[in-house]
């Protein structure tokens, strides 16, 4: 067994000088200090971060671990997931070695968290995937400046593991206050400036809309991410974007950037600063929701989506309009169509956690440029898209069918919306899609392909949820631009 992993990464993405290194990264605290001086804020449980050479996204990593300097003496472990760029693994890597060594010290390894997590298959130990590995390695000196010599680290090299797997090893490592998780992460590569600006801001909304389905191309940890996204949002943490900017804004020329952002995950709503969620109020009752006849809410929804993409897009976008209804908890989907009536994009949410503007908000993002099925939205197609927000009722259990017939009985044609989940395989068609499948068993057999199993599959542990929406759509004839 390996005592100790040495620096690998000290003198090229870092200063390899102990004492130049203890400078270099002071000088990026003391600067995201002062910027953030006179703004309290609650501990972080999670941060996000970048992994280049200090150079280039030294100041935006720091603006995260600035943070930290007052907990000082409350955080004893930290749990730090980055992506593997030289070896393939399939799932999760932890070391043999003992600790981590830098010139600022050696950081132990935390044996008793590593035991905990030993016995998942998706858990593997292994050197090999950390040797030269730099994603995780950056970040150390950090994290011994503002934390000293007092905590012990959790390396995880993630490779090719499914969110549900990040999940899980998140969730045992979890712990308390005492326990700081750390998501190592760059976004966007190599594009030209302006494109690397556009694609970041939609990138960075859909983090903080708690989306795991983030993909290589907009985040190159979106595996550790996607996972810890969910762990996050299940334990009721609020983001706070720190800082965002690229390689062309630090260090490098503007026509081939890579993209930097710095994300805090607090347990407490965080100050608003215009860059956080609204703070919702609770849902409104389904038995007095006025939805379905407020055209005043259609409108501000409307707008509101179409304010999102077009200012994402660098566009002048409508004026939004207000309702009170935009700050209570809502549940929404967001769905475009192209000039012809074609399926341009179609993202949402099927429970209400969130303030109902600021749903439709990351939707209509996710919609216009993160839908996997379809390449992102442009400026040119934005005049023809067509919008329509749907907003969702409570979703309502259905009990176990042991035919697939008699689970099509229980549905309502044309009124339903459904979920389907079968041991994690989950589809979900809006009550709008009775309209090109009317016939109950073709359209549980659709949705049944679109949850990735077969079209005839039964099982009699398939779960169905129903739930109702009030969908607005914008005029056909009459789109604004």
């Amino acid at each position: 067994m390996t005592q100790a992993r040495p620096a690998a990464v000290a003198g090229s993405f870092y200063p390899g000088d102990a004492q130049a290194l203890r400078a270099t990264v002071a000088h990026h605290l003391a600067s995201a200090s002062a910027q953030a001086a006179g703004t309290p804020t609650p501990a972080p449980k999670m941060l996000v971060v970048p992994h280049a050479g200090y150079i280039y996204s030294g100041d935006v990593a720091a603006s995260a671990y600035a943070l930290l300097a007052p907990w000082r003496d409350h955080i004893r472990r930290v749990v730090l997931l980055g992506p593997t760029h030289r070896v393939a693994v399939r799932g999760m890597a932890v070391p043999a070695a003992l600790a981590f060594d830098t010139p600022l010290g050696r950081v132990p390894i935390d044996q008793a968290a590593l035991a905990r997590i030993a016995d998942l298959p998706q858990v593997l130990q292994s050197d090999r995937p950390h040797a030269l590995e730099h994603s995780l390695e950056v970040q150390l000196p950090f994290l011994q400046a503002v934390l000293g010599s007092g905590f012990s680290l959790v390396p995880l090299a993630v490779g090719d593991a499914s969110p549900q797997q990040v999940d899980e090893v998140l969730e045992r490592l979890w712990g308390g206050d005492e326990t700081l998780v750390v998501i190592s992460s760059d976004l966007s590569h190599y594009l030209p400036y302006a494109e690397a600006r556009s694609r970041d801001r939609v990138t960075v909304q859909r983090i903080l809309g708690f989306a795991s389905d983030l993909r290589g191309d907009e985040a190159c940890g979106a595996m550790p991410l996607n996972g810890a996204l969910r762990t996050a949002r299940r334990h009721g943490l609020q983001p706070r974007l720190l800082d965002l900017r690229n390689s062309g804004d630090t260090a490098g020329d503007r026509q081939r950037v890579v993209g930097y952002g710095a994300i805090a995950f607090e347990p407490t709503p965080a100050p608003t600063d215009g860059a956080t969620e609204t703070e919702a109020e609770p849902a409104a009752d389904p038995a007095t929701d006025p939805d379905r006849s407020d055209a005043a809410l259609g409108q501000a929804l409307l707008t509101g989506a179409r304010a999102s993409i077009a200012e994402a897009l660098g566009l002048n976008a409508p004026a939004r309009t207000d309702h009170p209804r935009l700050r209570q908890r809502g549940a929404s989907f967001v769905t475009l169509h192209d000039a012809r009536g074609d399926l341009r994009g179609c993202i949402g949410q099927l429970e209400a956690w969130r303030a109902l503007g600021d749903d439709v908000h990351h939707n209509a993002l996710a919609a216009a440029f993160g839908d996997r099925r379809f390449s992102p939205v442009t400026a040119a197609e934005y005049p023809q898209l067509h919008i329509e927000v749907s907003v969702l009722a409570p979703m309502q259990p259905l009990p176990a069918s042991a035919t697939a017939a008699e689970a099509a009985g229980r549905l309502q044609p044309g009124i339903d919306g459904v979920l389907l989940d079968w041991r994690g395989q989950r589809g979900t068609f809006l009550p709008q899609v009775w309209a090109q499948l009317p016939d109950a068993m073709g359209f549980l057999r659709a949705l049944r392909q679109k949850a990735g199993l077969p079209p005839d599959f039964w099982a009699t542990d398939i779960q169905l949820w129903r739930y109702q929406v009030t969908a607005f759509e914008e005029p056909r004839h009459a789109r604004p631009h």
